[in-house]
């Protein structure tokens, strides 16, 4: 018989633990983007903020460390400033391709 496996017990995923080189941190953004989501796209940059140091992050974007969780939680709505603030902070260029 099968142990049934509780969801509450699992450990938490972070994947900011799995974001330690460009090339997964731009893999994992561009799958992101493919959502159309800005409160996934705010939690994403959040994830690869928390991979890179989120008080560095947050001081080279010119915001309280405070701000950027703020704005960078999943339920966020984050104005296009911010973004383009963090995404400069972390080092990252957004483009945009034809469909």
């Amino acid at each position: 018989m099968k142990t049934k496996i509780k969801v509450r017990d699992l450990p938490e995923f972070d994947a900011a633990e799995y974001l330690d080189d460009e090339e997964a941190v731009a893999e994992y953004l561009s799958a992101i983007l493919e959502d159309d989501d800005p409160g996934l796209l705010a939690a994403a940059l959040g994830d690869i903020a928390k991979a890179r140091g989120m008080g560095e992050i947050a001081q080279a974007a010119g915001l309280t460390r405070e701000a950027l969780y703020k704005a960078l939680r999943r339920d966020a709505q984050p104005r296009f400033d911010t973004v383009a603030r963090v995404c400069r902070a972390l080092g990252l260029r957004l483009e945009v391709r034809a469909a």
